[in-house]
């Protein structure tokens, strides 16, 4: 039989992930294509690939999970093979059968295996089988609500309900008592079903102070299969993780071979083909149970090939065009350390809540060796509220674990993001933090050091606030004088000659507001730099103007600066006095109250939908139902008022 051809290549996926595929297929030299909802019309994935096809639709099922127009589009565009990429249909078995089926190649395992190992619940019983250490827990075939109470009740109090589907910590739920479960299971059904079309749950003992270490799997159609060492993903919020590296610090030589040895078994035991990820649970002991098998691509995968030196994709396509892989077990290398961040749309500050809106300012970090970006946004472009909030993942490589994570805290130094929230100063103190640097990992490591991580906002300095107006005043002076080209200006030179005697600003900055008369400027702009004097000591801060704010770097991080009229702040605030708003675009998945309903305070009064995971709106106090401004289906804008409640 000949072997199959592959000349392009279809990826079924948007943002990072499809460009990183692209990239290593057009060194390949295949032709890529890349589909796209109505809203990602313009995307980076879109604009980068040779061919793009519209699937039309703005939410994920009515565009990425539509099997049919995913292969109408392969067969339009020419393409052989798709690739799944991570989420969306990855691991998805019916997806896998009518690619075949259509006469093109899955850049995955068959079909057979995504049906072992795709639902949490096959894959531990399968597991169970096999003599596999389990997590105690619930995952049979009964989904009512009296079934998992019996179960929780037999395993004990706090649990963790898991979509049996999918993962990324969507329809994840920790409980803590019995009192919580029916909300929390109704609420992670909802996420399931919305995020992977299967509202199926499993249920088992949350674990406390455990590591997620998980086992790189790669198998070819002839039998071969080899584990490429490990990689510790502890670090994770909302159950999703946040903080990847490799190899996981403190193993054994004799660990990692126990740990990987099982993970072939098990994919050896289902016939695997192609790149998969066996993910374990490891106590203090030593002691390793399984958690669950994924049949793709993992998003921490730039971990493993910095330590490798391989591509993992380049693997993908070469197996799945029938040759045996290029190494045995005893060849694959381990070199150095990598550690990898999770780059996101959301408010550490606000519960994580995810973030849309315009990238107004997005600057990646130099890119070179043990320097790695891989990103599916530029300057611009806009994050909406249909897909994951993730933005990006920055990867550092050294030849030990601290000069990785030098350069990584170095790398996110440099990032410059503005115009929506995200998670980079989060993570910069979490890679900053002595407890990582001494490799103290583990589930409960954000928890555990909230305070630090997540500490309360301070009132900003009078030295920021007299830097912020002479940025602000500066920049402003370059802006009025750019369409002259030979004003000293427009050099950003360091002249200040001509600006008012005094100027006068109200600033805002994250939630503060100053106002400032500022006579003469003693700080310069040079470039985007401001360089400021005091006591003798010059610094240099990055100061870049974008529309009507400046990004000012201020004590490590990067602080958006901008004007405001004090009488309308008054006003604004009066008028939304009592009503409860939207805090994101996204879509109303339910109404729980009616008009004139007495509520009590914590009571849930909307849910919304937005970025794959529910988001309830609760009563900040007792009151009774005023107004409703929402009903269940309708897309919301975020500050959009949705209820009015009136203090009892």
């Amino acid at each position: 039989m000949s072997a199959p051809v592959i000349t392009s290549l279809l990826v079924a996926n948007r943002g990072e992930i499809a460009c990183r595929v692209m990239r290593t297929a057009k060194a390949l030299g295949l032709t890529t294509v890349a589909v796209h909802s109505a809203t990602d019309r313009d995307a980076r994935h879109s604009r980068e690939a040779d061919i793009r096809v519209d699937l039309g639709g703005s939410k994920a099922a009515d565009s990425y999970l539509q099997i049919d127009k995913l292969i109408a589009a392969a067969k339009a565009s020419g393409a052989q093979a798709i690739h799944p990429g991570y989420g969306f249909l990855s691991e998805n078995a019916g997806f896998a059968r009518a690619i075949e089926n259509a006469g093109l190649i899955f850049l995955g395992p068959p079909a057979s295996a995504i049906d072992a190992m795709g639902s949490k619940s096959a894959a531990k019983a399968l597991m169970e089988t096999a003599g596999v250490p389990l997590v105690p827990g619930y995952h049979g075939e009964a989904q009512d609500l009296e079934t998992f109470r019996d179960a929780c009740e037999r395993i004990g109090y706090p649990v963790l309900l898991k979509a049996t589907a999918g993962g990324g910590g969507k329809g994840m739920k920790v409980v803590e008592d019995v009192s919580q479960l029916a909300e929390a299971l109704a609420s992670a059904q909802r996420e399931a079903q919305s995020s992977f079309g299967d509202s199926r749950m499993l249920v088992e003992k949350y674990l406390l102070k455990p590591r997620h270490v998980e086992i790189q799997v790669f198998a070819d159609q002839h039998g071969n299969c080899l584990y490429l060492n490990e990689r510790d993903c502890s670090i994770q919020r909302r159950h999703q993780k946040v903080v990847e590296e490799a190899p996981a610090p403190g193993l054994s030589p004799e660990l990692r071979r126990a740990m990987g040895e099982a993970a072939v078994r098990s994919a050896q035991a289902i016939g695997y083909v192609g790149a998969g990820t066996v993910e374990f649970l490891l106590d203090a002991r030593g002691e390793f149970f399984f958690m669950e098998m994924n049949t793709r691509l993992q998003v921490e995968h730039p971990v493993t090939e910095a330590i490798t030196g391989l591509d993992l994709v380049a693997w993908q396509i070469r197996v799945a065009r029938g040759e045996a892989l290029p190494m045995t077990q005893d060849q694959v290398p381990l070199i150095g350390h990598a550690i990898e961040v999770r780059l996101y749309a959301e408010d550490p500050a606000n519960d994580f809540l995810p973030a849309t809106g315009r990238l107004e300012l997005y600057r990646e970090s130099t890119h070179g060796a043990g320097r790695r970006v891989d990103s599916g946004v530029e300057e611009g472009d806009e994050i909406s509220p249909f897909y994951d909030p993730m933005l990006g993942k920055l990867i550092a490589w050294g030849e030990d674990r601290e000069q990785a994570r030098l350069r990584l805290l170095s790398m996110l130094d440099e990032f410059a993001i503005g115009g929506l929230k995200t998670n980079i100063n989060f993570l910069r103190r979490i890679i900053g933090h002595p407890a990582f640097a001494a490799a103290e990992l583990d589930t409960g490591f954000i928890p555990r050091y909230q305070e630090q991580l997540l500490p309360t906002p301070t009132p900003l300095s009078d030295e920021f606030w007299q830097s912020a107006a002479q940025a602000f005043a500066l920049s402003q002076y370059r802006v009025a004088r750019a369409d002259d080209p030979s004003s000293p200006w427009a050099s950003g030179n360091g002249l200040r000659a001509g600006l008012p005697a005094q100027i006068t600003l109200h600033l805002s900055c994250e939630g503060q507001d100053q106002a400032l008369t500022l006579g003469s400027i003693e700080a310069q702009l040079r470039g985007e730099h401001l360089l400021t004097e005091r006591d003798g000591v010059r610094r240099q801060h990055r100061a870049i103007r974008r529309g009507d704010a400046v990004y000012l770097q201020w004590d490590d991080e990067l602080r958006r600066v901008e004007t405001y009229d004090p009488i309308s702040a008054v006003e604004a605030s009066h008028s939304h006095q009592g009503g409860l708003t939207a805090p994101m675009n996204g879509s109303i998945v339910r109404v729980l109250v009616e008009v004139g309903q007495t509520v009590e305070a914590g009571a849930q009064l909307v849910v919304l939908e937005a970025m794959k995971m529910e988001h309830s709106i609760r009563a900040p106090h007792a009151g009774v139902i005023k107004a409703l401004y929402c009903q269940e289906g309708e897309m919301v804008s975020e500050g959009s008022a949705l209820v009015e409640l009136e203090e009892a």
